[in-house]
């Protein structure tokens, strides 16, 4: 690659980067902890990873955290994993993000927008007063730190309160989406053995009310540690039998009681698909959850009071959470429930105009669907009070960089960011104060030690190579659960480079600074942001009786597009008719959800594995990506190379 500074799309003039906090944070960290004053970001972000205990402790006190114990330091150990963060601290997740109710009570928390696009506010006061209530019912149900407080729930704000609510009386939130069917709900909910349910009735999706009562029904069954299920009636169905009302537990009064809890107590588990087995349980923690949102919120996103952060997602991805913590910022956080594109593909902007938002995130897959659809956002919107256009899920093609300054604004602050539900957080993106470049993120996130490694572990630049985290972040896992010793969490990330953070991601970090992100290194399948395993898709789909086996590939286009091939090996005699397409199709939409549905299926001959019967992903990724096959898989660990003809001569068609 060449190393000539094209010019930027887009650069932030002298007021925008005098009045952004990170440039104030700077100033100040400079007097009061030794950051370099000159030298702008650059300076900053190099300061941050060597001097990382300073640069955690600046964090702290500038966001004023509250501990209610001291720590006696900022990093008790700094070894991958196993890192210690500000040992002996205590702290409340919940007490943060409700601080603002002090001196903003009567000013909205929430924006709640459903499909009529119709704003309706959840005041401070409102937000705080529902959280005290529901915390005090938790606790008299028997609700005890550490214990696990579960969610059906689409994104609405019994859900941010319920949320608010677990981490209040230390116990441990974890979500999914009523989109979801009961068995992927299952496999996430059963490993962590909930003792309370907040569900819904049902859902508004695309103008259709969809019944998930049956699915809640299943739920209750095969959640045997479930001591109380709380019923949310979005469609107006009573509570069904033995189940709680949620007004009669959000009616009272009391004043939230935030159980101090030590800096690593556990906030919630989210998960993310490994390639084989169930879903990984990732438990991140109150502190690290804490200081990492504070960090990427208030300096990357430049959020405080006057802001309102919407960001299209659902309760089953961890922007949702990342969402709901933009109350730590003081800031207006705006919850959408419904279909991304309805009744129009020009949605979203809708919302973003309605409620004023001045950070609008999405997905770089509804901006390229609004690119083909001809919508134009600010022809048909007022987006006067959007300052920034965010994106995530996939990397943003540069087509897509030109439409949204084209489209939207030609003064419009353009953050492609990347990072993962792994750690909750961002790897690399916003920087108010860069400069932005066609289809690069600006810059690697403070604190994050983000470099490029060729397979020997040398640093790479202006070269693609493997994503590695080389110091600690404070939103890495505290472990997975049900993990004992500690093996699937180290073989996750640290398999490959013995205390480094492996992500599984291809990167290039430019020389001056910026970052490429090229799309998965593995076989994880990536579709609209949401990871999945291939393996979830195999057991549904290979209950038909007509399906031998499958193998499920997830390819980033040149185009930002990502395509999806589903590939059968059929029993004799069966036939791939329409038939058992569609019953292929409303199988996986049923058991896992339709986000799940390849974009096309293809009959093969056979499914290609190792030499020890592992299907191989990763060589048949590569050869459709146009890898030839010698450098695309070593012939010698393969059962048919025969087999893998077909797939180099698919690849040909195609191309």
């Amino acid at each position: 690659m060449s190393t000539v500074n094209p010019l930027p799309l887009w650069q932030p003039d002298p007021q925008r980067i005098a009045q952004a906090q990170i440039t104030k944070f700077q100033a100040w960290a400079a007097e009061q902890h030794g950051a370099p004053a000159e030298g702008g970001y650059a300076a900053l972000h190099r300061w941050s990873v060597e001097e990382l205990d300073t640069f955690w402790r600046a964090v702290t006190e500038w966001f004023d955290v509250r501990f209610s114990s001291p720590y006696a330091r900022v990093l008790g150990d700094r070894s991958m994993p196993g890192a210690q963060w500000f040992p002996g601290a205590k702290l409340n997740y919940a007490e943060h993000a409700l601080r603002a109710a002090d001196a903003r009570p009567g000013e909205p928390a929430l924006l709640y927008v459903d499909e009529t696009h119709e704003p309706r506010p959840v005041t401070w006061a409102e937000l705080r007063r529902q959280v005290g209530s529901l915390a005090a019912e938790l606790r008299a149900l028997g609700v005890r730190p550490g214990d696990r407080v579960s969610g059906y729930l689409p994104n609405i704000p019994q859900a941010v309160v319920a949320l608010l609510a677990t981490a209040a009386v230390g116990a441990v939130w974890t979500s999914c989406a009523p989109d979801f069917g009961a068995r992927s709900v299952l496999d996430r909910f059963q490993q962590v053995e909930p003792v309370v349910l907040f569900t819904v009735d049902g859902y508004r999706y695309g103008g259709k009310e969809h019944d998930r009562r049956d699915v809640v029904t299943e739920l209750r069954r095969e959640l045997p540690t479930l001591r109380a299920v709380v019923h949310i009636p979005l469609l107006g169905t009573p509570a069904p039998e033995g189940a709680l009302e949620w007004s009669d537990l959000t009616s009272g009064d009391a004043e939230p009681v935030f159980e101090q809890v030590p800096f690593d107590h556990p906030l919630w588990v989210l998960y993310s698909s490994g390639t084989t087995g169930l879903p990984k349980a990732i438990v991140q923690s109150q502190g690290g959850i804490l200081v990492e949102h504070l960090k990427q919120l208030g300096l990357h996103c430049d959020l405080g009071p006057e802001d309102r952060f919407f960001w299209y997602t659902s309760t089953g991805w961890m922007m949702w959470n990342f969402l709901v913590s933009g109350l730590l910022t003081g800031t207006t956080v705006v919850l959408y429930d419904g279909s991304p594109g309805f009744p129009d593909t020009g949605a979203q902007w809708r919302v973003a105009e309605r409620t004023g938002a001045t950070l609008f995130g999405t997905s770089a897959a509804y901006v390229m669907a609004c690119r083909k659809a001809g919508v134009h956002p600010s022809r048909d919107f007022d987006l006067s009070t959007v300052q920034c256009v965010a994106t995530t899920g996939s990397p943003l093609p540069p087509d897509g960089f030109r439409w949204l300054h084209d489209e939207v604004g030609e003064n419009l602050w353009i953050a492609s960011v990347s990072g993962g539900t792994d750690v909750c957080s961002c790897f690399a993106g916003a920087v108010p104060t860069l400069p932005v470049h066609i289809g690069e993120l600006q810059a690697p996130c403070l604190g994050t030690d983000l470099r490029s490694w060729d397979p020997s572990g040398a640093s790479l630049t202006d070269e693609v190579g493997e994503l590695v985290v080389t110091n600690p972040m404070p939103s890495m896992p505290i472990h997975f659960w049900n993990d004992p010793d500690g093996s699937r969490y180290h073989d996750s990330y640290f398999a490959m480079y013995p205390g480094v953070w492996r992500h599984g991601d291809w990167i290039t970090l430019t020389s001056r600074g910026s970052v490429i992100i090229h799309g998965r290194s593995d076989s994880t399948l990536n579709r609209q942001g949401v990871r999945m395993g291939s393996a979830d898709i195999y057991e549904a789909v290979e209950r038909l009786p007509e399906i031998k086996e499958s193998l499920v590939i997830g390819i980033e286009q040149p185009d930002g597009g990502y395509w999806m091939p589903l590939f059968v090996h059929l029993v004799p005699g069966a036939v791939l008719d329409d038939a058992l397409l569609n019953r292929i199709k409303q199988t996986i939409r049923e058991q896992l959800s339709p986000r799940h549905i390849p974009d096309e299926v293809i009959e093969v001959p056979g499914i290609p594995h190792t030499l020890t019967g592992k299907r191989i992903e990763v060589p048949v990724k590569r050869l459709l990506q146009g890898t030839p096959l010698e450098k695309a898989v070593n012939p010698g660990s393969i059962d048919d190379l025969d087999l893998l003809r077909f797939y180099e001569d698919l690849a040909r068609k195609r191309a």
